[in-house]
């Protein structure tokens, strides 16, 4: 009798990756993210279990919006209390905090739950091309989306 495989959490083997995210379209280099970050790039991936590896993305602030977003997009978050909406156009977080708008668009793509967080964990977004991850080797995962 054959039975699924499941993956061990301890066996899992997690490399470093690096992305380059200038003249990427926000959405579509996000998804890549998050299909690395949850592992279903591998074929020992368990969905229950996070067999993700770890993403370095790079150039933020030089990603892409399509149409009109810079403009019409809001990002919003409410404090709890009575007329706590605070809204923020994607053109203006993209000139202030530009690792923001790539980790909401991949922490929209993981799962809503602790093994969401898990995986979110191991992203780490910079906006300029330097990064402190020159220890754990990265390797470039060329990615197959850019904007023309």
């Amino acid at each position: 009798m054959r039975t699924t495989y499941m993956a061990k959490p301890g066996a899992v083997e997690r490399k470093w990756y690096v992305i380059d995210a200038a003249n990427q379209i926000v959405g579509r280099v996000s998804t890549e993210i998050a299909t690395i970050l949850r592992g279903k790039h591998k074929p020992e991936y368990t969905p229950h279990i996070d067999t993700g590896d770890f993403v370095i993305v790079i150039n933020a602030e030089k990603v892409v919006f399509t149409g009109k977003k810079l403009t019409q997009k809001f990002y919003r978050r409410h404090s709890g209390y009575p007329g706590g909406l605070k809204e923020v156009a994607a053109g203006h977080l993209l000139r202030t905090r530009p690792e923001r708008v790539l980790e909401a668009s991949i922490k929209g793509m993981l799962p809503h739950n602790t093994l969401g967080a898990q995986q979110f964990n191991k992203l780490h977004v910079y906006a300029g091309p330097e990064h402190p991850h020159a220890a754990q080797k990265p390797v470039v995962w060329e990615t197959r989306n850019s904007a023309r």
